[in-house]
C-alpha cells in the first residue's frame, strides 16, 4: 500500500493583514507552496525568484485566484544585493512595508569533496547561506527602521545536522543558515523581531520526482517513518506557524519538519 498524504489544512486567517516577502517563490516547491498558504491565511505576498518566466506565471496564477492587490512579484537573484533591495522596496511601495520574510532560496548539487571545485562550493554557499544573510540583513534593517516587530523564517535542512555523501557544500551552507538564525535572533530581539528556521528532510513535488531516479527515491523514502516524502505544503504549514502569533515566544529555533528515523 502506497502511503497517502493527509488532506490539506484550510486557512484560518492566521496572517490576515500581513505583508510577506518570499524568495524562490515561483514553481511547485516549498516557496510556491508557502506563497499559496500565506494567501490562504489572509496575507499579502511579494514574490521573488531568479527565474523570471516562472515567476511571472506563478504570480499571475495566484493573482487570478487571490486578487491582484494581494500578489506582487519581482525577479530576484539573492546573490545580487541590488536585486534584494529592489524586492524589499517593492513591498514598501505596494503595501507600506513588510511583516514577514521567508528566506527560501537555496542551491544544491552533488559532488564528493575530492572532486568538488571552488566554483561548485562557492555557488552553493553564495545562494544558500550568503543569500539568506543578504535577505535577513535587508529585512532587519527595514523592520528596525519602522519601529520593530516582524518575523523572519529561514529555510534550513536536516542535512545541516546529518552527514550525507556528496553534500558537504550544501550541508555546510544549511548548518550556516541555522547558526545565522540563532545569532540574528539574539540581535533582532532588541527590536521585537523573531527569527526562526525550518529544517525539512525529504520534501518533493512532481517535477522533482521526475528528475529523481526511482532507486534514489525509494532509498530516501524508506528512511522516513511514514514511508513517504513530505508535500511542499506540509513544510509551508510549519512556516505559517512560525510566521504567526502562535509562535510568539519562539526565536532562534530551528524546527525539524521530518519523520526521518536515522
Amino acid at each position: 500500500m502506497t502511503p497517502q498524504s493527509p488532506p490539506r489544512v484550510p486557512g484560518h486567517s492566521l496572517l490576515a493583514g500581513r505583508t510577506a516577502v518570499i524568495t524562490a517563490a515561483a514553481g511547485a516547491g516549498i516557496g510556491g507552496a508557502t506563497a499559496r498558504r500565506f494567501l490562504e491565511e489572509g496575507a499579502r505576498v511579494v514574490l521573488g525568484d531568479a527565474h523570471e518566466r516562472r515567476l511571472k506565471e506563478s504570480a499571475a496564477a495566484l493573482a487570478d485566484e487571490f486578487g491582484a492587490d494581494n500578489v506582487a512579484g519581482l525577479p530576484c537573484d539573492v546573490t545580487d544585493e541590488q536585486q534584494v533591495d529592489a524586492l524589499f522596496a517593492l513591498a514598501a511601495d505596494r503595501h507600506g512595508g513588510l511583516d514577514v520574510v521567508v528566506n527560501n532560496a537555496g542551491l544544491g548539487g552533488t559532488a564528493d569533496l575530492v572532486d568538488m571545485t571552488d566554483d561548485q562550493w562557492s555557488k552553493v554557499l553564495d545562494v544558500t547561506l550568503t543569500g539568506t544573510f543578504r535577505c535577513t540583513r535587508a529585512a532587519l534593517r527595514r523592520l528596525k527602521e519602522r519601529g520593530g516587530g516582524g518575523v523572519v523564517v529561514n529555510n534550513a535542512s536536516v542535512i545541516g545536522w546529518r552527514a550525507q555523501r556528496g553534500q558537504a557544500h550544501y550541508a555546510a551552507a544549511k548548518a550556516g543558515v541555522m547558526a545565522l538564525t540563532r545569532c540574528a535572533a539574539l540581535e533582532a530581539a532588541d527590536f521585537g523581531v523573531r527569527v526562526n528556521a525550518v529544517a525539512p528532510s525529504l520534501a518533493m513535488h512532481p517535477h522533482l520526482v521526475k528528475v529523481t531516479t526511482p532507486e534514489l527515491l525509494a532509498e530516501l523514502t524508506e528512511r522516513e517513518a511514514f514511508g513517504r516524502y513530505a508535500e511542499p505544503w506540509e513544510i509551508a504549514n510549519v512556516i505559517v506557524f512560525l510566521a504567526s502569533g502562535y509562535s510568539s515566544y519562539m526565536t532562534g529555533e530551528t524546527v525539524s519538519v521530518s519523520s526521518q528515523r536515522a
